[in-house]
């Protein structure tokens, strides 16, 4: 984890319901201390809506 080196921790892992991430993937990031959130089933939109609430909350706050 290169994030660590440099004063960062990753909390989150968001991922889809893909079957090539084995349970072991999982596992591991668990071990780091990393959560693994599933995103929805069968959401092919989910994408477009996240990228656009991403975007919202960098004009925001960030602005």
């Amino acid at each position: 984890m290169d994030l660590e080196d440099v004063g960062c921790r990753a909390r989150f892992m968001i991922r889809d319901r893909d079957g090539k991430f084995p349970a072991l993937f999982d596992a591991v990031l668990k071990d780091t201390g990393i959560e693994v959130v599933l995103t929805g089933i069968r959401m092919p939109r989910m994408k477009s809506i996240m990228e656009r609430w991403v975007q919202m909350c960098r004009h925001e706050l960030l602005d």
